[in-house]
């Protein structure tokens, strides 16, 4: 193992030692609920291990912090996402249900697109459900947003072209 890589894991190791207990307590105190926060934990130090080397940090407890925020929001985005859908459920007569298996389908492919629309800037993100989950015009679109006619072409091509970047 190269002695980069070697002192970058002794660095996160001493990192995870040092930090592990307050973050997991961190994520605690906001999601009330253990098996949650000790999941957002491990995945905020997954983070660490995948991304590019950095020099060693001056303020770690921020960063873990910063990483387990962002990570938090997508967790809570996620929970509202899959509460939205189970609400949307049911609502709907039973013969008209999706089975099991459709569900679990349908609620991934959100979550995809919820990851989707994630990395788009908010005006692009806007255009994008206006126009796909509204059925807006790109006319009602501008106005609605204040935005001309061209900009909303000019998003929603953004929209379109990071969709199928992102796309499996």
């Amino acid at each position: 193992m190269p002695a980069v890589e070697t002192a970058l894991h002794r660095d996160i190791t001493a990192l995870y030692t040092t930090h592990h207990g307050w973050l997991q307590g961190w994520l605690r105190r906001r999601l009330n609920h253990a098996g949650d926060a000790a999941d957002l934990a491990q995945d905020t130090f997954v983070r660490l291990l995948t991304a590019p080397a950095e020099a060693p940090l001056r303020e770690p407890r921020a960063y873990l912090a910063t990483v387990a925020r962002r990570l938090l929001l997508n967790h809570l985005r996620r929970q509202s996402l899959e509460q939205a859908y189970l609400q949307a459920l049911a609502a709907l007569p039973a013969p008209q249900a999706p089975s099991p298996e459709q569900q679990l389908a349908i609620l991934q492919a959100l979550q995809e697109i919820d990851a989707m629309l994630d990395g788009l800037p908010p005006k692009v993100r806007a255009v994008f459900i206006l126009s796909q989950v509204e059925g807006l015009t790109y006319a009602a679109i501008a106005e609605e947003l204040g935005v001309g006619l061209r900009s909303v072409k000019r998003y929603m091509a953004q929209a379109m072209a990071e969709c199928i970047l992102l796309a499996p």
